[in-house]
This record gives structure tokens, sequence and C-alpha cells, in this order.
């Protein structure tokens, strides 16, 4: 059992005032990483969705930046700066067809997306806040949306769009019958890709002016390029493909920055695994690096907080198998020895926990304990796989601790209606 004097600074967490400790704590950081420890529960989105808008209005953040693809995201993106008026947040987010689909496409962003909407209304364009995706799997998207930039814009350029296009055309727009196809033969879409890159940077001049189209060019074919790197990866087997995948994500992130200058600031929302420093958990050991720690590595400390999500017990939107309906699941109770059951041990109620770089020191601090990741896939009656071997106050700056926690609420859920505690605005 964890003691009072395991955690420096440890708040009760009911509304969005108790996260005044943690708006100090971020002070003038650049970049904030919110994580969650599964893709289905309804408090992780809501308390980063709390955050996320008093970080936007009290800290002018400029951007949210999530574990989603580039085209899909940049769809939202240009809904809440007001470019699309045909549609709806619902309209915008039920087009997520990619399993799985709830993980954006649910009702918790869309009230996010329509908060932004209404944020932005009355800013001018350079103050306005985005919402973006920083992951790799949208292969075909983003080279559809390639050839119609090019084809619009610069259509002498067309034909390197369209060589890779007819590169990956044999397997049907499925990204992993192209990667394996790889291991048996001995030619890839690479240099296609590779040059189509090369032209879309060179046409788009996204270094010289900054415009949003020509941006939004240049990312697609940078998701392209990742894509392919990591479904041949992927193929391979070992760590190289899931670092890959958090390198790309790095990477645009970084984009992202550049594009809105200076002084821009980011949000970004990814499961734990991806933004808790993987140095301090077993991923190191199996030779995996992730994106925290890749923030971490190229930003002074406080400049970045990384914030990490879990819970004792509750229910769960996952699904058993890839590809398989999504349901709700049960989740049992945190298995004894674990940060999660600790901290219940410890107090039943919500914490807000804040470990100051003294307490890092703490000799109680520094041992791994397992703390609990749940997937897209999950099968709660496999519940000791689901633990990460853990050093707690170094993987995170922040850990909120969730003792009961919710289904999320998604869209494509027959007669499914918004959760009410996200309206209005205030709560």
């Amino acid at each position: 059992m964890l003691s009072d004097q395991t955690v420096t600074r440890s708040y009760q967490l009911n509304n969005g005032d108790d996260l005044d400790p943690l708006i100090e704590r971020i002070g003038d950081a650049q970049y904030v990483l919110l994580g969650e420890a599964s893709h289905g529960t309804h408090e992780y989105y809501l308390w980063r969705s709390r955050l996320s808008r008093r970080l936007i209005e009290e800290k002018s953040f400029r951007f949210i930046a999530v574990e989603g693809d580039w085209p899909d995201c940049y769809r939202v993106n240009q809904f809440v700066r007001g470019y699309d008026s045909s549609q709806t947040a619902e309209d915008v987010l039920r087009a997520f067809a990619r399993w799985p689909t709830w993980m954006w496409a649910n009702w918790e962003v869309v009230a996010l997306a329509e908060w932004l909407r209404l944020h932005n209304r009355s800013l001018p364009t350079e103050k306005q806040t985005g919402f973006y995706g920083l992951d790799v799997y949208a292969l075909w998207e983003s080279l559809a949306s390639i050839i119609d930039y090019l084809r619009r814009h610069h259509p002498d350029a067309l034909a390197s769009a369209e060589d890779a296009f007819r590169c990956f055309e044999p397997y049907g727009g499925d990204p992993q019958s192209y990667a394996l196809a790889t291991r048996f033969v001995p030619t890839d879409c690479e240099d296609e890709v590779t040059h189509l890159l090369t032209t879309v940077r060179q046409r788009a001049g996204v270094e010289t002016d900054g415009r949003a189209d020509e941006f939004n060019a240049v990312m697609n074919a940078e998701s392209v390029k990742g894509a392919e790197t990591y479904y041949r990866a992927m193929i391979a087997g070992g760590a190289e493909s899931w670092n890959g995948r958090d390198r790309h994500m790095a990477s645009t992130l970084n984009r992202l920055m550049q594009f809105h200058g200076s002084d821009a600031k980011a949000i970004v929302w990814e499961h734990n695994t991806h933004i808790g420093d993987a140095r301090f958990t077993d991923m190191a050991s199996a030779g995996m690096i992730n994106l925290g720690q890749l923030v971490r590595e190229t930003n002074a400390a406080e400049n970045v907080v990384l914030v990490g999500f879990g819970s004792y017990q509750g229910r769960v939107i996952a699904g058993r198998s890839w590809d398989a309906p999504m349901e709700i699941m049960t989740v049992p109770p945190a298995q004894s020895g674990s940060w999660e059951h600790a901290f219940h041990q410890l107090d039943q109620d919500d914490r807000l926990l804040l470990f100051q770089p003294s307490s890092r020191h703490v000799d109680a601090l520094t041992v791994p304990r397992g703390h609990r990741a749940i997937g897209v896939v999950y099968r709660p009656e496999a519940e000791t796989g689901n633990y990460v071997p853990t050093i707690l106050p170094l993987r995170y700056d922040v850990f909120l601790f969730l003792d009961q926690t919710s289904p999320l609420h998604p869209l494509h859920i027959a007669s499914q209606t918004g959760p009410p505690e996200l309206y209005p605005w205030g709560v």
C-alpha cells in the first residue's frame, strides 16, 4: 500500500476547477501530452476535454493533436475553423470509418469539436485552435487527397502521384497486403513514395508561404511516406514498426509546431503507451521508444508536461479481436500490487497527483509496479497481460486517478445519445 508521503501533492477531483494545480504546474510549457489507459473510457475523454479547454482559453494553446489519421482529423480541423458550414460536428465525426471507429466518432469528441468551433468563431485565423491527426494508417486516404490537390493546383506534377497510386493499386486498398507482398518480392513502392514527397514539397512551397492548403498537401505526402514505411516494418516484426510509428508522430508534431510559429503550444491526446516516457517501463528493455520520450529528449524539462491516466475498475468500449464489433466490457478491479490498486487502497476518491522532481528520488517510487493498459482489443478474462511494469513518477509528471469509470459514447451505436454532463460548456 502507498502512504500519503508517496506523492508530493495530491488533490481531489470533482470538476474542472479542481484542475487549478495542474494549470499552475503546466506554467509556460509548450507541450502538454494527455494520455489514457484505454481508448474507450468516457472519463478520460471528459477530463482531457476539460483540461484542453482551459489550456486553450487561459494559456492560448494553438492546437490539439491526436492519435488519429491526418485526413480524417483535418476534416475536423476545417470544421472547427468554420470552413465547412454544411455539416455538423456529428456529421464530420460519423465519417470516421476506420476501425476502431469509436476512438474519435463519439459524443465526447462531438462536444469538444462544437466547443472549438464556437471558441474560434470570433477569432482571426492566426489565433484559432486547430485539430490534427498524428498517426500513420491512412495511406490510401492521404494519397487520394494528394492526387486531388495536384489535379487542382499543379496538374503538371500529377504524374508522380499517379505513379505511386499505380504501384499500390494491385493490393486493392489494403496496405497490409502490400506489406506482405514485399516480403516475397524484391520490389516495393518506397521509391515512388519518396519521389511523390519530394514533388509535393517542391510544388507546395510550404516552407516559404505556410498556406493551409499547401501545408495539408505536404502533411498528406508525409503521411503516405510514413505509412509505407510503417506497414513494411510491421510485417517484418520486432520493435521497429512501433518505433517508426512514434517517430512519425513526433515528426508530425514538430511540423505542426513549425507551421504554427515560434509561440505555438500543443496539446496531444494519445494512449498512455505513447505519451508516458518509455524509458521508465519495460518497453525500454524491448528496444521500444515512444512519443513522450522523444518530446522530452528534444525539449527542456520545464517545456514538457506528461499527464497519465488510470482507473481502478468500471466499464469500457473495446473489441475482442481486431475488426470485431465494439461492445461494452467490464473492467475488473485492478490487480493487487498495481499502481491502480495502491491508489484505490489509499483513497477511493478521484485524484490529481503531481509528481515533483524531489519526489522522484524517493525509493518507494522508483520500484516498478504494474500499470494497466487497455487497447482497442481487450479481453477482461486475460487481465494479467494488460499491465506494464512502470515507475510512475518518472514515466509521467502528473497522474489522474479515476477510481470508477464508465464506457465512451460511440456515434455508431443505434439510439445512442450524447452524455448530458458534456453540456453546457461550463460543466
